[in-house]
């Protein structure tokens, strides 16, 4: 397995995972972890507006869903009442259309272009980001983080582990 292969694959695996966890969830999106705890709408909501960071980290252009921050970004607070939010369904569709942009993005870098370095890196991020590679990585592993929770939210709620 190449390097891009395994990008690309650890891109799609988290996607499929937190679709099927996240989809259980439409009819009580705001079952937090634990009490105060993070809920599958602000959880969609986050994993959309990193995933739309990949273009500002990788190449300084605007986060498509940049207006959606105070709600989802690093340090926003979780809030109960679903109106402060978008719709599940917005959410959902949003994430998936900037995890397929990211993987047509990854189609363009291409092999030889992993090892580029990222011109916007957050800070507190600048070794984890060092090249294209690792930031696409980064974002992977952040989802699978994010697909425990959505996993925690179904089980706070009564569901049976998905297999």
């Amino acid at each position: 397995m190449t390097p891009i292969e395994l990008i690309r694959w650890s891109l799609q695996m988290t996607e499929q995972n937190t679709v099927g966890l996240v989809e259980d969830m439409r009819e009580i999106p705001l079952t937090p972890t634990t009490p105060g705890g993070n809920h599958p709408i602000w959880i969609l909501g986050h994993l959309a507006v990193i995933e739309g960071q990949i273009p500002t980290i990788l190449y300084g252009e605007t986060n498509p869903v940049a207006d959606w921050w105070p709600l989802f970004g690093m340090g926003s607070e979780v809030k109960s009442d679903a109106a402060s939010y978008p719709s599940f369904d917005t959410l959902l569709r949003t994430y998936r259309d900037l995890r397929a942009n990211t993987l047509k993005m990854l189609d363009q870098i291409g092999e030889a272009g992993l090892d580029r370095v990222p011109r916007n890196v957050p800070p507190g991020f600048e070794n984890e980001m060092r090249t294209f590679g690792q930031t696409l990585l980064v974002i992977a592993l952040h989802n699978m983080q994010h697909a425990g929770q959505i996993a925690d939210t179904r089980r706070a709620a009564g569901r049976k582990p998905r297999l």
